[in-house]
């Protein structure tokens, strides 16, 4: 049987991921990565909840300390794309380079032939060869995150739990003693694990917020800001506003420092540019109909997909949507099957 190394956050899911491939015969390594100190995963606590399931599982484990890759590959362009005003998705980048790069590296020195991780998600082969598709459980598909693997990187990946529930895998760890069956499930950024966005940028900058103008639609001075780099479109809570009606951020202008407020109705949408695509297949001069998700927990939506440049897409919606945010993902489904994806410009 195959060797196959891994991913092993400490967490409940790459737990029992290793358990499934392990009795299903592979000849099994666990992997953790060190990432980042002080948040709320890869920390000395999840790296010992690994070593904990692999010694009960039989299992030779690893540990990887790529802190300084961390840095360079999610957090520092983190940092660069919410200052240039855009709100980017570090858990993609995570996956993109670390988990799926580097992490693969390692696994080829140590003589795997795989990498596994506990993603809910699947891959089926077709006649172009593999391909993504969402996990079977609707409330944990996370396909989303996914969209950039190549046909060559699905072919020597394993996702152990894409025909499972998340209720079952927690019973398989409690029935296996996993000393991480009923652990939290942190929602948080790892390196940002208070939400403070704004703290987070200029403690890792070294430079303050300089505070500036909320506007209105028609520029008018609403109040004081801390800085635009601490917004996101669509905001709401901590504006520290007053108005007789609720107010969203609908916009940003990095270089003037201002935030403009409106109504809810200003945040919609019909289209949107993306580049930095992985594409799956051909799309023809008058348009491909798939569906999209322009954020992680949205339902895919009806839309027109054009290829207007070698790396751009213009999608079309059937609907306005709320909120398309620079810096996003874009990630475009043909059923339950990845068509692939991009960042929205």
């Amino acid at each position: 049987m195959a060797k196959c190394m891994i991913a092993m956050s400490g967490g409940v899911d790459s737990s029992v991921a290793a358990w499934v491939l392990r009795e299903k015969g592979y000849d099994c390594i666990g992997a953790t990565m060190r990432l980042y100190d002080g948040g709320t995963c890869c920390d000395l606590q999840d790296v010992e909840d690994a070593r904990a399931v692999c010694q009960r599982l039989g299992i030779p484990h690893q540990v990887f300390w790529l802190w300084e890759e961390f840095q360079d590959r999610v957090i520092s362009p983190f940092a660069s794309e919410y200052l240039a005003g855009r709100t980017p998705n570090p858990c993609i980048e995570c996956n993109r380079y670390l988990k799926f790069q580097l992490l693969w590296e390692k696994a080829m020195e140590l003589g795997c032939d795989m990498l596994a991780t506990g993603h809910y998600a699947r891959i089926v082969e077709t006649g172009n060869g593999p391909r993504l598709q969402k996990g079977l459980d609707p409330a944990k598909d996370q396909s989303y995150v996914l969209y950039f693997l190549s046909r060559e990187q699905l072919a020597r990946t394993l996702f152990p739990l894409g025909d499972l529930t998340k209720d079952r895998v927690r019973a398989i760890a409690a029935a296996q003693g996993f000393v991480n069956a009923e652990k939290y499930e942190s929602q948080d950024i790892c390196f940002i694990p208070d939400g403070d966005y704004g703290g987070f940028l200029e403690r890792f900058t070294g430079r303050p917020h300089t505070p500036g103008d909320f506007l209105d639609g028609e520029g008018r001075v609403l109040g004081r800001h801390r800085g635009a780099a601490c917004y996101t479109l669509g905001q709401r809570k901590g504006l520290g506003v007053s108005a007789e009606s609720r107010l969203y951020v609908t916009a940003k202008d990095m270089e003037k420092n201002t935030v403009t407020l409106g109504q809810n109705r200003e945040l919609f949408g019909d289209s949107l540019t993306a580049g930095r695509l992985t594409l799956m297949g051909q799309i023809p001069a008058e348009g491909l109909r798939l569906k999209a998700k322009v954020r992680y927990r949205q339902t895919e939506q009806p839309c027109t997909v054009f290829l207007r440049e070698k790396d751009r897409l213009e999608v079309r919606f059937d609907e306005p949507q709320r909120a398309i945010t620079p810096g996003q993902a874009l990630v475009l489904y043909d059923g339950d099957t990845v068509f692939g994806g991009g960042t929205i410009l």
